[in-house]
């Protein structure tokens, strides 16, 4: 999950923020770990969904003459999104799910990557069909784009191995120390100076806010020693730590403020109602679990199908 508030930024000035549109090359991929090839060698769960007729139903005259669904991600994050050993192919849970998207509505998926920051305006200025890239659902985004949710997770806390700084999720174990997001995020937006306001108010030195880039990039940081934390959406912090080979791991205590994540949809596109009839397809058979599984995705930030029933 990227908890960000580029949505607030959208609200704000949307003429502004629709021009950064225009940069879309993606931060450096994630650092492949060795069991990436081994992940990918076995077939996504993905290329077993059947059409939706029901779903393709829905969708846009024009799209379905195109017969091309672009979905944008953000290839930094592994499990989500992140470039395979070839530095070329986006692999991870998201490209799965929006792959399955795809073959519901019997379209052919074109991954585009861009940075984190941008994917939105690109978005809502009609540059992209859909939007994956574990983006969390806020009432500021809700106003820009529509949602299809698909997950539930929160913010997890990463440090060095031992943690010898003795950070854990209590924001006053963080005072006086580097703490690193990601750009963009609200992680480094909202969270981070929240925690450094407590630290002020409680009498302890503020937290030293690092922002980088990419979520490569703050990881990296951590474990070279230029930061002493990451904070960051608690799933892919699992894999990555996992992947890392116990460069850094996962502090103690339960996630911060666990809320859904969604597939964007520009408004007025006419593509939420496929696409939620296309995932409430997805969510309620046994791909979705499968998906969940080749990922590291833990069941307890899955949903069900009823979920988008309510929506």
């Amino acid at each position: 999950m990227r908890l960000s508030k580029t949505s607030v930024l959208l609200t704000g000035s949307v003429l502004v923020a629709l021009s950064l549109g225009a940069c879309t090359n993606a931060s450096e991929g994630s650092a492949n770990a060795g069991t990436a090839a081994a992940t990918t060698a076995a077939a996504s769960p993905a290329a077993a969904v059947p059409l939706n007729e029901k779903a393709q139903a829905l969708l846009p005259e024009h799209l379905r003459k195109a017969g091309v669904l672009k979905v944008a991600s953000d290839p930094t994050y592994a499990p989500f999104e992140y470039y395979d050993t070839d530095n070329k192919t986006m692999i991870g849970y998201d490209v799965d799910f929006a792959d399955a998207v795809g073959a519901a509505l019997g379209l052919k998926v074109e991954h585009v990557p861009a940075t984190f920051d941008t994917i939105l305006p690109g978005l809502a200025s009609g540059k992209y069909d859909m939007a994956m890239s574990a983006f969390s659902v806020t009432p500021e985004r809700e106003k820009i784009v529509d949602f299809v949710e698909y997950l539930n997770a929160g913010s997890g806390v990463a440090v060095a191995p031992g943690n010898p700084q003795e950070i854990t999720m209590d924001p006053l174990s963080m005072c006086g120390k580097k703490v690193a997001g990601q750009k963009g995020s609200i992680q480094s937006m909202e969270y981070l100076p929240k925690f450094s306001e407590e630290c002020t108010k409680a009498g302890k030195a503020a937290i030293d806010i690092q922002n980088f880039p990419g979520q490569t990039d703050a990881n990296l940081a951590l474990s070279s020693g230029r930061v002493d934390a990451v904070v960051a959406d608690s799933v892919p912090l699992a894999y990555q730590a996992r992947e890392a080979g116990g460069k850094f791991e996962l502090a103690t205590g339960e996630d911060y403020d666990p809320i859904p994540l969604g597939i964007a949809l520009g408004k007025k596109t006419g593509l939420q109602e496929a696409v939620t009839e296309a995932a409430r397809g997805i969510i309620g058979s046994t791909h979705y679990q499968d998906m969940g599984t080749r990922w590291g995705v833990p069941d307890s930030v899955l949903i069900t199908a009823d979920a988008l029933d309510a929506k």
